[in-house]
């Protein structure tokens, strides 16, 4: 009677608590939503069937920790898919800017120059005692003035400035001087007037193995205020004779180049200024150039990476700031947009 009571109880009760674990598992089978665990506890099956069912619940159960464990470490292996593709066509062999470093061989300004020197040679020799040779010495003429040192020759004032020590005094004039005398170089010269200048600068040239064709009509040359006369090979990429079929240094552009230099006197410049650049790319040889020294043998690798990128949002320049191109009809690469705007 006892035993009725307890059992009517615990039905009764909010919270059903079974009397053991075979109870509770016999619940689970025959209430779950598992496939084949209610064969487990049905009492029609026997002990060969119910042995069977517990092996394929038991298998499917590891399948399933076995899954989960795969797939968790795959997560925590940050793996990355890769899908590359290779193909290979002829491509245009790019822009090549070569540099003299020497003003000195722009005939217009050469005699300017040299007076220049030989003004720098003697303030020096006046500052620290040097000697120079009798050849270079430059004789002043006589001017006529009021000797007080304050007026130029247009009546106005001048600037003065002071400085550490004489040498940068003389440089910073230097400079200045070498700014004003590069400025009277046209923006425009005639090719041909130079093609004996780059026949003096270039031994040989050979591209894909072959010589260079002759009579150098595959350059254009223009002047550089800093680093002198400048020819750039393969400036609009239009021609076949520069179509490059293979990688590799043997059939790209191999010059044999002339690094002889008469140099400015305070110029640590020496060897040949290189710049490899697109197409109808204006050649920016300060932000982007880089320095040959002679003497050596120096072979560039060079890749090629396009990159696609959506139309700006920003709009174009208005009515009161009109686009104006300063340098003519050719490109401009992204580092020296900054410069460029400046200007």
């Amino acid at each position: 009677m006892e035993v009725e009571e307890a059992a009517a109880a615990r039905q009764e009760g909010l919270l059903e608590l079974y009397g053991s674990f075979r109870e509770m598992f016999e619940f689970f089978c025959k209430n779950t939503t598992i496939h084949g665990t209610v064969r487990l506890v049905s009492s029609g099956g026997t002990r060969g069937k119910r042995a069977l069912w517990t092996l394929l619940l038991l298998a499917s159960l590891a399948m399933l920790y076995w899954q989960f464990a795969l797939m968790f470490s795959q997560f925590w292996a940050y793996p990355v898919v890769l899908t590359m593709s290779m193909h290979s066509e002829p491509k245009m062999f790019p822009a090549v800017t070569v540099c003299n470093l020497d003003p000195y061989r722009f005939e217009p300004v050469r005699e300017h120059l040299e007076q220049l020197d030989r003004m720098a040679e003697e303030s020096l020799s006046f500052l620290y005692g040097s000697s120079f040779s009798s050849e270079r010495r430059f004789r002043r003429k006589e001017r006529s003035g009021n000797g007080n040192g304050n007026e130029n020759g247009n009546g106005g004032n001048c600037f003065y400035k002071s400085y550490s020590s004489g040498l940068d005094a003389i440089l910073e004039w230097y400079r200045f001087h070498y700014m004003n005398i590069m400025a009277q170089v046209p923006l425009v010269t005639n090719t041909s007037q130079h093609q004996q200048h780059l026949q003096d600068m270039i031994y040989s040239c050979q591209y894909d193995g072959e010589p260079c064709r002759p009579r150098w009509v595959d350059f254009v040359h223009f002047h550089h205020p800093a680093f002198g006369s400048c020819y750039t090979f393969n400036s609009k990429g239009t021609d076949p004779f520069w179509t490059a079929t293979k990688p590799g240094i043997p059939y790209g552009l191999s010059l044999l180049l002339r690094a002889q230099a008469q140099l400015p006197l305070l110029s640590p410049l020496a060897g040949l200024r290189v710049l490899i650049h697109r197409h109808n790319q204006s050649p920016f040889l300060e932000h982007e150039g880089f320095d040959i020294r002679p003497g050596i043998a120096t072979a560039i690798a060079i890749r090629q990476v396009g990159t696609a990128t959506p139309v700006s949002p920003r709009a174009g320049p208005g009515p009161a700031f009109p686009a104006v191109n300063y340098h003519g009809p050719a490109l401009l690469s992204f580092i020296p947009c900054p410069p460029c705007c400046l200007h």
